[in-house]
């Protein structure tokens, strides 16, 4: 990514920078109100473009601000029995950074998945492909200006 780790974790997981990029969500937000999640937090996430049918309620069950974050899904969504990802960031140099994205998915009901999961799977990969081009993209624009946001926030890495 073309920013430090501390503000591509920042851009992701603060739902005031995620609004301007994120192709997959059209909005998200902690249950609490919270600006970003936290360990135990709960977020409401509905779906957007190709997959604005989508809500899913999930849980975090990680978060180490800029390192790692994880959440798994709270209930069901159609077509997912199962989703769960994580998120870690590392420094690779400069204001560069290595995001590795790591999810599992399953899908229900539980006789169509020999049919639904390959698609399924499919869609979600060329989904996040794409939603984290546009993260990049944001971010070769914006990376300065969310700096600046995490210094009046006094944020430490």
């Amino acid at each position: 990514m073309p920013a430090s780790s501390e503000v591509v974790f920042d851009v992701f997981h603060d739902h005031q920078w995620r609004a301007d990029w994120d192709s997959l969500v059209e909005s998200t937000r902690v249950s609490d109100g919270a600006p970003c999640p936290y360990v135990g937090a709960v977020s409401d996430n509905r779906g957007g473009g190709l997959l604005r049918g989508l809500d899913m309620r999930t849980e975090f069950i990680a978060y180490e601000r800029p390192h790692m974050a994880a959440a798994k899904m709270v209930g069901r969504s159609f077509p997912f029995s199962r989703w769960a990802a994580s998120m870690k960031h590392e420094a690779i140099g400069g204001q560069r950074s290595l995001m590795i994205y790591t999810y599992t998915i399953e899908t229900g009901p539980p006789g169509l998945r020999w049919l639904m999961e390959p698609i399924v799977s499919w869609i979600f990969a060329w989904q996040t492909r794409k939603r984290f081009a546009r993260m990049r993209h944001f971010l070769a624009n914006n990376a300065a200006r969310v700096e600046a946001w995490q210094l009046e926030q006094n944020f430490k890495g």
